[in-house]
């Protein structure tokens, strides 16, 4: 085996040491990250693999994530890979530091390897005065040198730090205000704004610039095509001059959108392509067969917080701060718009409103760099309510159509799993295309990328639609729908929050028509005995009492991509105008938990957000364009509107870590659905189970 190949993949994308860690005076260690901030708590989970690896307390080491001047490049912070990959990469990396350092001072001292310890960056020898430290050898130890992969890392029995639940090191700046993207001050800084066409389509005509000029404060106005952009000494100047821009702006027509806001009806009507996901296995003998269809909306990510983006450009140089989850890419495809080197970019991530998934951050990005090349000055770029509901990408609608057959024995004897979606994976730089919002608005303007969809495994509208049951005979059926009515791209769990909602739904529906528990009737075509363990610890919280009336209980289970961790959701809900979430508890498996109460962080978070999914969210439109605008428009789960949530890590020491971050989504919703089932007796297929849907299904 090469040393490249025994390297994880993203070290070996990155070997260079000094991309991974620096050690720094005085006592300091600094490590690179390429997997950022989304709230997650990834950058807490890297510091901690770092001291582990290199024992050193974790008040040591200072952490850089996701800036391009400094950061290995690994990709995207996305698809719950952080800890899988990103976490892997760091451990390796910080486990060959250690030992060269380890070596050094073994040969400051004349002993062997051996007999050296390393506690919080000091090496000595046991028993004896002998000893040097990390900052005492860095003039000595060149860390210019790529991996090998020869170190090994730490085993887990070992760990004092790796399993530990670490307070957050992201808090603290959040909760004073120092962190986010939005609160960055610049010298001569200065405020933009732009104005986005009236819909899709639409090419601006004519404009009144000296109308918008002599406004107080206006320092430039930058039209490029159809792209309009104005910034102002103030923010609230550069909003008001984007206001009187639209007045004195003249447009022509744009796309009509489709009249139908049902995905129910309007997937199947629009163009597609369709592939086979998986066909195994010989069908068995059927007594009964059911069929059962199931669909969610388009979503919104509606993060409370707009998208923002500073960008100043100084000797030619252009320097962008981002909350993109992917720093290189980004970089990439605004160096490309604008016409520089890569190597002239710099993009440095900065917290802001959590995203997970590709919202308006990395287009918000290219405003504030056209805007800042225009005004010769620092711009600070922040999105309107508006424009971050109607031109923020949107999670894809999804249809999914489920067939099965059960045998005499009450056991799925054949199963069938058709789904239909847009592509989820439209992010900057994937495909040859530019995927950011100003770029098609330019006067040259610049095409996206062709609509496209990974191969599953892991899939992305495919992703989960083959359950993890043991099931003789499967089929999997994915029509990829290239004709896209709204603009859309990745949302938290890609097309497995859907995928699961319907296969958890469907067989909570195969157990009831085989008379059977829910529960005993999953574990009955479940081998895997780690699933079977977040299930039957999830359903220890069944409710021993009985319910009362319009009360129920339902639970939701997955592994996420068939690869990361398992989860199994049990939740309690009251309904009466409104289905009322009353608690939910959650059974996780990742492997090895690097910080158990991040693991919960996560889970929780992510039951919060899908069942905000689930019963509330759904984008509206009509031919003339998206009429999601506001928060009445586009109601998400209130504070007061979220449930008791527990959560139960089963740590696993020693096994790989698995990714968390998008596990819960769809077990919750259909937990949320089979619920509501027990509780009033009506089955509702299509997302959001809102008050009316309800009704009309009774």
């Amino acid at each position: 085996m090469s040393a490249a190949a025994a390297l994880p993949p993203l070290l070996a994308d990155n070997p260079r040491l000094d991309r991974w860690v620096r050690i720094e005076p005085p006592g300091t260690v600094r490590v690179f990250s390429g997997k950022v901030e989304l709230g997650q708590g990834v950058v807490t989970a890297m510091a901690q693999i770092a001291a582990e690896e290199l024992d050193v307390e974790a008040r040591r080491i200072v952490i850089v994530a996701g800036d391009t001047s400094v950061s290995p490049d690994e990709w995207y912070t996305a698809g719950s890979l952080s800890m899988e990959q990103g976490g892997a990469a760091m451990r390796a990396a910080c486990a060959e530091v250690r030992r060269l350092f380890v070596e050094a001072a073994a040969r400051r001292l004349e002993v062997s390897a051996a007999d050296l310890e390393v506690s919080d960056g000091a090496i000595r020898v046991p028993g004896t005065d002998l000893r040097t430290s990390y900052w005492e050898l860095a003039a000595e130890v060149s860390l210019s040198r790529d991996a090998t992969g020869t170190a090994s890392p730490k085993r887990a029995d070992r760990f004092k730090v790796v399993g530990q639940s670490m307070p957050r090191l992201d808090l603290p700046a959040k909760l004073t205000g120092a962190a986010y993207v939005h609160d960055m001050e610049l010298p001569g800084m200065v405020h933009g704004r732009v104005l986005r066409p009236p819909t899709y389509g639409a090419r601006l005509e004519s404009i009144d610039m000296e109308k918008i000029r002599k406004l107080p404060g206006v320092v430039s106005v930058t039209v490029d095509g159809s792209f309009v952009g104005v910034c102002a000494t103030r923010e609230e100047q550069a909003v008001k001059a984007v206001d009187v821009a639209r007045t004195a702006s003249r447009w022509s027509d744009g796309f009509p959108l489709p009249g139908e806001n049902e995905s129910a009806s309007l997937l199947k009507r629009l163009l597609s392509s369709r592939s086979v996901v998986l066909s195994r296995g010989e069908k068995g003998q059927s007594a009964k067969t059911f069929e059962a269809s199931y669909s969610r909306p388009y979503l919104a990510h509606a993060s409370i917080g707009p998208s923002c983006a500073v960008a100043a450009f100084r000797d030619g140089k252009l320097t962008v701060w981002s909350h993109t989850q992917g720093s290189f890419q980004l970089r990439g495809q605004i160096a490309r718009v604008l016409g520089m080197r890569d190597e002239d970019v710099t993009v440095v991530h900065r917290d802001g409103a959590g995203c997970y998934g590709h919202n308006g951050a990395d287009d918000v990005a290219l405003d504030a760099a056209l805007l800042a090349r225009g005004a010769a000055r620092p711009v600070r770029v922040q999105w309107s309510r508006e424009d971050e509901l109607a031109w923020s990408p949107f999670g894809p609608a999804m249809l999914v159509k489920m067939s099965a057959g059960l045998d005499g024995g009450g056991r799925v004897a054949d199963w069938r799993h058709e789904l239909w979606s847009c592509p989820h994976v439209q992010r900057p730089g994937v495909g040859p295309g530019v995927n950011l919002l100003a770029a098609w608005h330019l006067a040259a303007p610049h095409e996206p990328s062709p609509p496209a969809d990974p191969p599953y495994p892991p899939g992305a509208g495919a992703r989960n639609s083959v359950p993890l049951y043991d099931f003789p005979a499967e089929e999997i059926v994915h029509h990829l729908v290239t004709e896209q009515p709204l603009r859309v791209s990745a949302l938290r769990a890609l097309g497995a929050y859907t995928n699961v909602f319907a296969i958890e739904s469907f067989m909570d529906e195969l157990a009831h028509a085989a008379g059977a528990d829910p529960v005993e009737f999953r574990l009955r075509h479940l081998s895997n005995p780690r699933a079977r363990a977040v299930i039957e610890t999830a359903a220890k919280k069944r409710p021993g009492r009985w319910f009362l009336e319009n009360q129920g209980w339902g639970i939701g289970f997955a592994q996420y991509k068939n690869a990361s961790a398992y989860c199994a959701v049990a939740v309690e809900i009251e309904v009466s105008e409104k289905i009322r979430l009353r608690r939910a508890f959650a059974a996780v498996d990742a492997g090895q938990a690097v910080n158990p109460d991040g693991i919960r962080n996560q889970i929780e978070g992510g039951i919060v957000q899908a069942a905000s999914w689930t019963l509330k969210e759904q984008v509206a439109w009509d031919a003339s364009g998206v009429r999601t605008r506001s928060w009445e428009d586009y109601p998400i789960l209130r504070f007061d509107e979220v449930p008791e949530i527990e959560v139960a890590v089963i740590d696993r020491p020693g096994e790989p870590s698995l990714g968390t971050g998008e596990c819960a989504a769809g077990p919750t919703a259909a937990a949320i659905a089979n619920a509501l089932f027990r509780a009033m007796g009506v089955r509702v297929r299509d997302l959001p189970l809102t008050p009316e849907r309800i009704a009309a299904a009774m």
